[in-house]
């Protein structure tokens, strides 16, 4: 029998015990508020907490190289005690679990007032005298989705991924339960599980650490985005009517990972956001990306979402005093704020940037009278400087790759990919050694603004005592501990953190940062695209886009890129020491605007709408995209090829504040905005002020 035993409402959501009185077995329901009907459906409860130890019955099942779930260690694993605490304004749910052998695991869940998610996490402790080899624990796991569908709710359920790979970030991919065979089998009596995620240092390589479901005849949708900086997975399960979705580390079939708990140790992975609500999938990314939001911790510099300068795509890896010299006069009065030096101000005579990261010895070549000049005349300039590092990698060409005692080994043999070997962050040599190059160097040449690239991924893993998985898991945190370390010597420190552009676009390694590069799409059509994707996954105020204009762009290829920058992070680039003044007429009109948007920028909730965008690289139609909050609304419209010659948007109780570019013929009539007159491969921005009687 099951039994509701404890339900509590919080925010807009209700959380839901549930005991099987059998099994003692109890899993976690997490609901909207809302008075459609539930359904007593055919489901077993599925625990809200699974783990896996050596030694312990593996399922059956087929479920073997599929999925580690529901084995011995979780079916052990009994309801003990459940301890509600309200603080402060925060909701803490503690649920113990244990077993006979003396397991217990703690699975909290926390709500703080106001918000429309829940935060999971799992720790598990060794009460059983003995030292254990964990081979797989989750974060969190949701039984019984969805309970108003009656019976298998067979065409009524989508899978929402988000994909990610190098200057595609972002796509989501949403398929029925159907097209995944997570239907149940004739019988019943066999599981099927969709377990997918990311292997390495990058991680979202292949997938971001989100997923939903949608009960789309309902209009619910179930949604949860992990901290995942190494290795992770989620699955979709699918046993009886109800669907399953748990998630955590990446486990040992799946991320190499074994991780020995001594006796009277407490191990825990990473938090998970997750939320309910009605509507669909931007619905849910606006209450999970809240959390981001509640987790920042940025110097007061970037309230106001300064525009960066990066010369990346004007000197391509050859950055040197004279150059940035040249573009500062260029960029004098244009409403900079932070100048960035890009890769290669380091490089030896002859090499190239990108093997030759590591020493940080800056170019006598490049940098004649020393880089601190250099820092010293981008200050003068009234700008912030910033610099390139590669902190974690080095390159084949310094003498810090051949320093192999410090670097990270795989079966003993230093880890060497085509280009790159990678520091041990865990070694307090390489602590020192960063200490010096980075930190030192900083705040000797009065930098207040630091680029963190990583330009390949350590795989499976590197040698530990437990498992390969486990020596990745423990280098990414120490990692992650290096970026706390910097803003604690420099507070004021402006940490922009990319990784070949948008593979570290995850939520633990953006809580350390002020803002995250999107993408290595530099001056791409599908950059308005990636862009917009990427609200649901990150915010907007963390995501910096590139705005790369060339001497030969038309106005309205100039419109085209600077309206791109409105959906996050504005970052100039390209070839401004040639550019005239009708040109930059343009771009100053989009900076203005730009400025204007930045309170939208900062907190809303965002609505993509538009055509279908089958093709990333060559699309059709527009995508428009709506940002609003309680004061204000932000419009930015992107036409592709085959572009309709008006683009209408359902916004209304506005009026409207500024439009770019300017020609732009922009109204606002009974059912919404019109942009009128419309053209391929064109760009617009319209922002709007709530009127009084709408507020």
């Amino acid at each position: 029998m099951i039994e509701e035993i404890y339900s509590a409402v919080l925010g807009n959501m209700r959380v839901a015990y549930s005991l099987d009185t059998d099994t003692r077995l109890i899993g976690l329901c997490v609901l909207p508020l809302t008075d459609k009907t539930m359904y007593e459906r055919r489901a077993r409860v599925h625990s809200l907490a699974e783990a896996k130890i050596i030694g312990d019955d593996y399922p059956d099942g087929y479920f073997g190289g599929e999925s580690m779930k529901y084995g011995e260690t979780t079916l052990s694993l009994k309801f003990d005690a459940q301890e509600v605490e309200e603080k402060d304004g925060e909701t803490r749910i503690t649920t113990r679990l244990a077993s006979d052998k003396g397991l217990k695991i703690n699975h909290i869940l926390t709500h703080r007032a106001g918000r429309g998610y829940v935060k999971i996490k799992t720790e598990l402790e060794n009460g059983t005298g003995d030292d254990i080899r964990l081979e797989m624990l989750s974060t969190f796991a949701l039984w019984n989705i969805s309970p108003y569908l009656d019976g298998s709710g067979e065409n009524s359920m989508l899978l929402h991924r988000i994909r990610g790979k190098w200057s595609c970030e972002g796509r989501l991919v949403s398929e029925t339960l159907e097209d995944l065979q997570l239907e149940e089998c004739w019988c019943g009596a066999n599981s099927k599980s969709v377990r997918f995620g990311q292997v390495g240092s990058m991680p979202v390589k292949g997938y971001f650490p989100f997923a939903a479901v949608e009960d789309v005849k309902n209009g619910v949708i179930w949604g949860v985005q992990m901290q995942a900086p190494s290795s992770w997975q989620m699955e979709a399960t699918r046993a009886d009517d109800g669907v399953c979705i748990s998630g955590g580390l990446a486990d040992r079939e799946f991320g190499h990972w074994i991780k020995t708990v001594k006796k009277g140790e407490t191990f825990s992975g990473m938090e998970a956001a997750v939320s309910a609500c009605l509507g669909g999938i931007d619905d849910v990314c606006a209450a999970l990306t809240e959390a981001q939001e509640d987790a920042l911790c940025v110097p007061d510099c970037e309230e106001s979402l300064p525009v960066i300068f990066n010369e990346y795509c004007t000197t391509w890896g050859n950055p040197s005093h004279e150059n940035v010299a040249r573009i500062l006069d260029a960029l004098d009065g244009r409403g900079i704020d932070y100048f960035v030096i890009d890769c290669g101000w380091f490089k030896k005579d002859g090499v190239r940037w990108d093997i030759s990261m590591g020493d940080y010895v800056p170019s006598d070549t490049l940098f004649p009278e020393g880089i601190d000049k250099t820092a010293e005349l981008i200050t003068a300039h009234g700008m912030r400087a910033g610099i390139w590092f590669e902190i974690e990698n080095v390159g084949r060409m310094t003498e810090a790759y051949n320093n192999t005692a410090h670097l990270l080994k795989r079966d003993g043999l230093t880890l060497t990919t085509r280009s790159r070997r990678f520091w041990d962050m865990n070694d307090e040599w390489v602590t020192r050694y960063l200490d010096e190059r980075v930190i030192e160097f900083l705040k000797r040449n009065k930098f207040g603004y630091i680029k963190v690239d990583y330009n390949d991924t350590i795989g499976i893993g590197c040698d530990d005592e437990d498992s390969l998985g486990e020596g990745l898991r423990k280098n990414m945190l120490a990692s992650a501990e290096y970026f706390k370390r910097m803003r604690k010597e420099i507070p004021d420190l402006v940490i922009e953190n990319c990784a070949s552009g948008g593979n570290r676009l995850e939520p633990y390694f953006m809580s350390l940062s002020s803002m995250a590069s999107f993408s290595d799409a530099h001056e791409c059509v599908e950059i308005p695209i990636i862009a917009a994707s990427l609200h649901r996954v990150v915010l907007p105020r963390q995501c910096q886009i590139w705005c790369v204009i060339r001497k030969d762009d038309s106005l309205k290829r100039i419109a085209y890129s600077v309206s791109a920058a409105f959906l996050g992070r504005m970052c100039l680039s390209g070839d401004v020491t040639e550019l005239s003044e009708v040109q930059w007429d343009m771009i100053r009109h989009g900076i203005d605007f730009y400025k204007k948007a930045v309170p939208i920028i900062k907190r809303g909730k965002t609505r993509i709408l538009g055509t279908r965008i089958r093709s990333f690289r060559h699309p059709d139609g527009y995508m428009a995209v709506v940002r609003e909050n309680d004061d204000g609304a932000l419009i930015v419209v992107h036409c592709f090829e085959n572009a309709p010659s008006e683009v209408r948007v359902d916004i209304r109780g506005f009026s409207v504040k500024d439009v770019y570019p300017p020609t732009a013929d922009i109204r606002l009539c009974a059912d919404g905005a019109v942009i009128r007159r419309t053209e391929d491969w064109s760009g617009y921005g319209v922002l709007l002020t709530r009127s009084e009687k709408s507020k």
